[in-house]
């Protein structure tokens, strides 16, 4: 039988900081807490208990792959429950981690795609650094010299930069996603979609599913069979859907257990 792929987010998707967890409920009916993430000796990122017991049913019955704007170390360090995953999506499809270790081949035709379709990266960090105020900028970021983002300050952010810079970066082949308190701009070029095509041929997998809550999963929710998406986030903030896409009234963790819900269920009936 050929393979159910499982293409997800992870980061406000799957795992969630403190900040992010979005616990409305009453203390005492607060789910249990697995930290999955350690950062610098400080927990970091965490899911339900359901959702990791639900994670690792999915891996036995899946191709779960991990499918990240995060870096190749910042992916790195998370521990996530259940099987390892034999394939991994990094820097937004610049990296297709295969047993762990990066495809060189694929990492090439993705350089050779941005060399050809988009301004090049340094015109780009260039523009950031003579324009972002560090009044409410803390950091800015080169990510695995594929793609570039700032730390700021949420609430100092004039939000007439933000559409401006996405104006700016259009024209040049970027694209602008604002995520809690980062600003990323990423070549169009560079998708976690074509990535997980590449996965999809690989394994041979009859159907896709895939989920994300920013402006850059939308590509990935699209090239999936049936998508998912969280009731926060760039998508659900812009009431973005599409055909096949399910919008979850869900915020936070919660979120993410009831994607690994409708994961299984999906590949269940498969």
């Amino acid at each position: 039988m050929s393979p159910v792929l499982v293409a997800s987010d992870l980061d406000r998707t799957l795992i969630y900081s403190s900040a992010a967890l979005a616990l409305t409920m009453p203390d005492a009916r607060a789910p249990r807490l697995l930290c999955v993430e350690v950062h610098e000796s400080k927990p970091l990122s965490y899911m339900t208990e359901t959702a990791a017991q639900l994670l690792t049913e999915l891996g036995d019955r899946a191709v779960f792959v991990p499918t990240t704007t995060r870096t190749r170390k910042q992916y790195q360090r998370i521990n996530l429950p259940g099987p390892t995953p034999p394939y991994a999506i990094c820097a937004n499809g610049g990296h297709l981690l295969v047993d762990g270790v990066s495809d060189l081949d694929w990492h090439t035709a993705v350089l050779a795609r941005l060399a050809e379709e988009c301004a090049p990266l340094a015109e780009v960090r260039d523009h950031l650094a003579a324009t972002a105020d560090p009044a409410w900028v803390r950091k800015h970021r080169v990510a695995e010299d594929l793609f570039v983002y700032l730390v700021v300050e949420r609430e100092l952010l004039p939000e007439e930069w933000v559409k401006e810079l996405a104006v700016w970066a259009e024209n040049r082949g970027w694209t602008v996603s604002l995520q809690g308190r980062k600003i990323y701009a990423v070549p169009k070029p560079l998708t976690k979609s074509a990535a997980m095509r590449e996965v999809a041929r690989r394994t041979g997998a009859s159907l896709t599913l895939a989920a994300g809550d920013s402006l850059l999963d939308a590509d990935l929710l699209l090239a999936a069979d049936l998508g998912w998406r969280p009731g926060h986030g760039e998508l659900a903030d812009a009431d973005w859907t599409a055909p096949g896409i399910s919008a979850l009234p869900e915020r936070g963790v919660a979120a993410g257990e009831r994607i690994l819900r409708e994961f299984l269920k999906a590949a269940r009936q498969a």
